[in-house]
C-alpha cells in the first residue's frame, strides 16, 4: 500500500482564528477591568472638574490601548506554546512571505487608535474638559463665558461668582494673590463647588504650577499670564509642586492646599485679609504680570520688616535666598 503524503499545512488547526478569538475575549475582560475596577482609582482622582476629565482621558487611552497590548502578548504566548521546538522535530515550518490581511488589519487598527485619541484630545482642549491645562492669556474655551477684565477680577467675591487666584512663581516657592479680597498669601485655599480661575505667572525663571489632585497644570512664565480653570467637587487636601526645573532648590518647591466649604472659605478669607493688612499696603497694584526690576527694594522690605505672615521673598533681591 503506497504511503500517502500530506501537503504542507494540511490538517493544521486555524491558528489565526485561535489567536484572534483568544485576544478578543481577553481584551474585553481587560477593558472591563480597566474601566470599572482600576479606572476609579487612576490619578489624579475626582477632586475637581478638570481632574475628572484627566482621569477619564487616562481610562480611555488605557481601554483603547489594551487590545493592542493583549494581541501582542497572546500572539507571543501562543507561538511559544504551539510552535516551540520539540524533540526530534528539526524541520522549519513553511516560509511566510507576508499576509496581507494581517498586515492591513494591524495597520488600520493601530491607526484608528492613534487618530481617535488625537481627535478626542484636541476636542477636549477646546472645551471645559481641557480648562485645567493652562492655555495662555486667552484660552479658546472659557467656562463662564466672557473673559473677566482686571476690574472684574478685583471686584468683591461672593458665592456663585468666579474666584480668581493669581499664582506667582519665584525661586523657590509659590505665592497666591486673591485680588477679589486684596491679599496675598502662601496658602492656597479654595471653596468647594465654585469655579476658580488661576492666573499663573512668574517673577524670575520659568516654573510650572502643578496642583496634582486638582488636575491643573500651567507653566509660570515671566511676563506671561497663563490661565487655567477648574471647579472643586469635594473638600480635602491637595499637593502643589513646581514641574519645571527652575534651579538648585527646584525639588523643594512644593506646598499643600485645601478645598473647604464655602462658609469656611469665607471665614478663612476674612481672617487672612485682616492678618495680611500691613503687607497688602506695600504690595504693588494687582496686575496680570509683574516686573520685579521696577521696585527691586520691595523684596528686602518684606523680608526684613518683621511683618508676621509676610508671603516669603515676594520680589527677588540680589541676595541668594534659601528656603
Amino acid at each position: 500500500m503506497a504511503a500517502q503524503t500530506q501537503a504542507p499545512g494540511q490538517g493544521e488547526p486555524r491558528h489565526g482564528l485561535r489567536i484572534f478569538v483568544a485576544a478578543v475575549v481577553l481584551a474585553i475582560v481587560a477593558d472591563l477591568l480597566i474601566w470599572f475596577v482600576l479606572g476609579p482609582h487612576l490619578p489624579p482622582g475626582t477632586m475637581t472638574s478638570s481632574a475628572v476629565e484627566n482621569q477619564r482621558a487616562i481610562k480611555l487611552m488605557a481601554v483603547m490601548s489594551a487590545p493592542v497590548v493583549v494581541m501582542v502578548i497572546v500572539y507571543f504566548g501562543y507561538a511559544l506554546v504551539v510552535w516551540r521546538h520539540r524533540e526530534g522535530d528539526d524541520e522549519d515550518g513553511p516560509a511566510i512571505h507576508g499576509n496581507t490581511n494581517i498586515q492591513t488589519t494591524w495597520i488600520v487598527g493601530t491607526t484608528v487608535v492613534v487618530l481617535g485619541l488625537a481627535v478626542y484630545g484636541t476636542a477636549a482642549l477646546w472645551t471645559a474638559n481641557g480648562a485645567g491645562a493652562g492655555e495662555g492669556p486667552a484660552p479658546i474655551f472659557n467656562p463662564s463665558g466672557a473673559e473677566l477684565t482686571v476690574a472684574q477680577q478685583t471686584a468683591p467675591w461672593s458665592p456663585g461668582q468666579v474666584l480668581v487666584v493669581q499664582v506667582i512663581g519665584q525661586q523657590w516657592r509659590f505665592t497666591y494673590r486673591y485680588p477679589q479680597f486684596g491679599f496675598e498669601t502662601t496658602e492656597l485655599v479654595l471653596p468647594v463647588g465654585q469655579e476658580v480661575q488661576f492666573n499663573v505667572t512668574s517673577l524670575d525663571v520659568i516654573h510650572s504650577f502643578w496642583a496634582y489632585q486638582l488636575g491643573v497644570k500651567a507653566d509660570a512664565n515671566p511676563g506671561v499670564n497663563n490661565v487655567a480653570y477648574t471647579t472643586p467637587n469635594h473638600t480635602g487636601g491637595f499637593t502643589v509642586r513646581c514641574d519645571e526645573l527652575c534651579g538648585i532648590w527646584h525639588g523643594a518647591m512644593y506646598d499643600y492646599g485645601k478645598v473647604m466649604t464655602v462658609a469656611n472659605f469665607q471665614s478663612w478669607a476674612q481672617q487672612t485679609e485682616a492678618s495680611q493688612a500691613a503687607i497688602t499696603k506695600i504690595l504693588p497694584p494687582y496686575a496680570l504680570v509683574y516686573d520685579p526690576t521696577v521696585i527691586p527694594q520691595l523684596g528686602k522690605i518684606l523680608t526684613s520688616n518683621g511683618i508676621t505672615g509676610a508671603p516669603g521673598y515676594y520680589y527677588p533681591t540680589t541676595d541668594p535666598v534659601q528656603p
